[in-house]
């Protein structure tokens, strides 16, 4: 049993969802968006970390993966995320816990099938795989997609491990 944490960081918006994965089972914990209000950066960056050490403190789960930051049309932009997932890593490594990363691309490719997914089919397939009665927030969607694709390529991994030899692209 391996309780993750998946985190979709913003520096207005970090959503976070956990789900508990048993085997190639998951099933969902718990999700939700940080909602950070209109304060200077440092201000919204202690609330992104003090929000996550919090959740992490109350959900104790065993790993956290988080998206990369992508290089969009804006640096700024792209330089304020990457603070924003700073400090939702610096919380988890505080609290020992242990962080893998995943491009955006991966991420969608794991969970929908193709990594030029947009938001709706990303919360469509969440909600399918969780086996949710709604689907989850954007953001939130989005964070229960990194623990879902974390969950995948772990149990990839314990697969390639258990295989006697590789070939051609295939376990044998």
């Amino acid at each position: 049993m391996a309780l993750i944490l998946g985190i979709d960081p913003g520096s207005r918006k970090t959503g976070f969802g956990i789900i508990n994965a048993v085997g190639r089972k998951t099933e969902y914990v718990t999700s939700g968006v940080i909602r950070v209000p209109e304060l200077e950066l440092p201000e919204r960056l202690k609330i992104i970390f003090d929000s996550v050490t919090q959740i992490i403190q109350q959900y104790c789960p065993q790993e956290m993966a988080i998206e990369q930051v992508f290089m969009a049309k804006n640096a700024s932009s792209a330089l304020k995320l990457g603070q924003a997932r700073g400090a939702a890593i610096v919380a988890a490594v505080a609290l020992a816990l242990p962080v893998s990363e995943y491009e955006a691309r991966k991420v969608k490719q794991s969970v929908v099938g193709h990594g030029a997914a947009d938001k709706t089919q990303v919360q469509h397939m969440v909600k399918t795989l969780l086996q949710l009665p709604a689907e989850p927030q954007e953001d939130a969607a989005d964070a229960l997609a990194v623990a879902l694709c974390h969950a995948n390529t772990q149990q990839h991994l314990i697969k390639l491990a258990g295989s006697s030899s590789f070939r051609r692209g295939r376990v044998v």
